[in-house]
């Protein structure tokens, strides 16, 4: 996995501890030859996004802003939990600058790119690009993202991953340099469902799951719902019809796919028309540095959060209520399905060369990319990017939500649909 790292380039990793992973290696190999091992996953090489603290170095957050600000004195917490169980961490993976950005593209450290076809040069997604790329390369075996509208499964569906959103109070935000705290959320990317109950064990500080089975699950009577307004609209012949191929399979399985109406998604469009959340929340962090070194920032990052400044405390505090009000709403109509079903992103990888010529496009691009996981976020509930692409297709993902604190039947749900997709 190093050896992949050095032939990629600089583009996927910002930081990479080749020394301390060796060493880190040794030790769990030497665990496990003497029968002890700290557990199932001691010695397993873990990616971490740019933004997660780790001792004895400046957290950049994929930014050159902050390259001279003090070193952090102690690993994030989810980080600490991971050595607690011997996962070796790698390096930091590159990521949108402060996280703001579906697409990953960064002009400081270079793009991260899609798994598929590289000849086009496809972006990889956002904001956690480096960590999707890291595991679809091999060069680690998952990875650590956060996400704030998506910033876990968009990258997970462009890169032929699954990537777990969990609920938001879950997983302790500690030592991550924050985009919004309303809406951030810190989850895994890796190969499968398991992979992702593991790590969140791990950093939801219940490492005794990781001796304990993902709880079975049958698809038959199972009933998902799918929104029949916005999370189906703009999506490209590619994403319909392979979302509409996982659908048969997991109906073949036995569950049922349930058209509800939930005129509640059309409203989110105006109640964040003035940045929502991350800019007014952005801005309350980066104010102060935007005054210092706003030449420094990705401008197309900077000039969202600046969007902030212009949203007033009294603004802030109505869009709290309405979104109470709007949570409320929606969970009523949805507590009686096992989950939310609905392609994670209505595309497959846009080209990084239209994007990068034009504002418009990019700005355009950005939201549709958010758009269907950001409603998750909104909702603050829990969800998951499954792969439902055939091997060598394009990828695309397809995306089950639920309510807040259903995570780990989420994540039951979610392998037993694996299982199906896997025998399309």
């Amino acid at each position: 996995m190093l050896e992949r790292i050095e032939t990629a380039g600089d583009a996927v990793f910002t930081r990479v501890f080749r020394e301390q992973a060796l060493s880190a290696a040794l030790a769990a190999d030497k665990r496990w030859s003497e029968g002890a091992p700290l557990s199932p996953i001691d010695g397993v090489p873990i990616a971490v996004k740019d933004l997660f603290d780790l001792e004895g170095f400046t957290t950049r957050a994929g930014s050159v802003v902050l390259a001279d600000e003090p070193v952090a004195d102690s690993d994030a917490i989810v980080v600490q939990r991971l050595r607690q169980v011997g996962a070796v961490i790698l390096g930091s993976t590159n990521m949108t600058e402060f996280a703001y950005s579906g697409l990953g593209i960064n002009p400081h450290y270079g793009t991260p790119l899609s798994p598929w076809d590289r000849a086009t040069a496809r972006v990889a997604g956002g904001s956690s690009s480096g960590s999707g790329v890291a595991v679809s390369d091999g060069m680690a075996i998952a990875a650590v993202g956060t996400d704030t509208g998506g910033s876990v499964r968009i990258p997970s569906a462009f890169c032929g991953l699954t990537g777990f959103k969990p609920t938001a109070h879950r997983v302790s935000q500690q030592g991550a340099l924050p985009l919004s705290t309303s809406l951030d959320s810190i989850g895994p990317l890796a190969r499968t469902v398991n992979c992702c109950y593991w790590l969140d064990a791990v950093m939801a500080g219940t490492p005794e799951r990781l001796s304990a089975p993902l709880g079975s699950t049958v698809l038959r009577g199972r009933v998902f719902a799918q929104p029949k307004q916005l999370v189906l609209e703009g999506m490209d012949d590619t994403v319909a019809r392979t979302y509409e191929a996982a659908c048969h399979a997991l109906s073949k399985a036995g569950a049922s796919i349930v058209s509800i109406d939930l005129p509640e998604l059309d409203l989110l469009a105006s109640m964040n028309a003035a940045g929502g959340f991350t800019a007014v929340e952005s801005w309350a962090l980066h104010h102060e540095w935007l005054a210092k070194a706003g030449e420094r920032y990705d401008p197309r990052v900077a000039s969202r959060i600046r969007r902030g400044q212009h949203i007033s405390e009294a603004d802030y505090q109505s869009l709290v209520l309405k979104r109470r009000d709007w949570i409320s709403r929606v969970n009523q109509k949805i507590s009686g399905f096992d989950a939310l079903i609905m392609p994670t992103v209505p595309v497959v990888p846009p080209g990084l060369a239209p994007l990068m010529a034009s504002d418009e496009t990019y700005a355009q691009t950005n939201l549709l990319v958010l758009r269907n996981p950001s409603v998750i976020n909104f909702l603050d509930g829990c969800s998951i990017s499954l792969p439902c692409h055939q091997p060598g297709e394009a990828p695309v993902g397809l995306m089950l939500s639920a309510i807040s604190s259903e995570d780990e039947r989420l994540l039951s749900l979610a392998q037993a649909c694996e299982a199906a997709l896997a025998s399309q």
